[in-house]
């Protein structure tokens, strides 16, 4: 593990929300979280999503992250999770309903759930201005995505300055992932964490669409076809062979 970048440093809030799913990208976005805030709570959506493993995972990454980040133990406050069904019923997508993982007529792919990051962002501000919490951690992406409109630096940047203004106080949004490839998202957990938070991904994050917990790759769990898995795939194949 190296030392805390510039970045980390330059840093002047004590503490973050961390928009937690339990999957590859938002366990990296915590252990990022923990290395440079004094104080991490995450919050995970319960939006009555097909995976819903991935609840599970959650709980067995944080738990995990603990035990390969002692030094920032300490640190890792409360989980929280908010009842999101009612939404996921109306935004209904190939993730929350039985439907082929294909692309619709605007050319975005089925798994597209409508506006979920805006309502998770949304959800997220009011719950840290509750809890006092200064940044939203979010592992939002735009570099290796899977076309959705909300994972775009536009649309996070946005929705920063509608929050600030609805809420009449700043809303800081990190998306420490937006510009890397899913190979550098790789490469990052294993500058913080090392080979133990890298294991701890491949073991326990949760990715696949599909829910498939029974067939294990070098990357994890998953049905190795679906979007999510061939994006996390190749990325973990191109970080080991770089």
């Amino acid at each position: 593990m190296s030392e805390l970048s510039q970045d980390a440093e330059k840093h002047a809030e004590k503490s973050a929300l961390v928009l937690f799913s339990g999957g590859q990208d938002s366990a990296t976005c915590l252990a990022w979280a923990l290395e440079r805030f004094d104080r991490v709570e995450t919050v995970g959506f319960d939006y009555g999503q097909r995976h819903a493993v991935e609840m599970d995972a959650r709980l067995n990454v944080r738990d995990g992250m603990i035990k390969v980040l002692p030094q920032w133990a300490d640190r890792l406050g409360p989980d929280h999770v908010v009842d999101l069904t009612g939404y996921g019923k109306i935004a209904e997508s190939a993730l929350t309903a039985e439907r082929a993982i294909e692309m619709d007529a605007r050319g975005l792919p089925t798994t597209f759930v409508p506006g979920r990051n805006l309502v998770f962002l949304t959800c997220a501000a009011a719950l840290a201005d509750r809890r006092g919490l200064e940044v939203l951690v979010g592992g939002m992406c735009e570099t290796d995505f899977s076309g959705y409109p909300d994972c775009r630096r536009d649309t996070i940047e946005a929705m920063a300055r509608a929050l600030s203004l609805g809420l009449d106080k700043p809303v800081v949004i990190d998306t420490p992932l937006m510009a890397l490839t899913k190979a550098e998202t790789w490469a990052l957990a294993d500058r913080i964490g090392g080979a133990a938070l890298v294991e701890l991904i491949v073991e326990a994050s949760h990715t696949c669409y599909r829910g498939d917990r029974e067939h294990r790759h070098d990357w994890g769990y998953g049905c190795g076809d679906c979007p999510a898995c061939e994006l996390r795939g190749a990325g973990y194949q191109a970080w080991i062979a770089s």
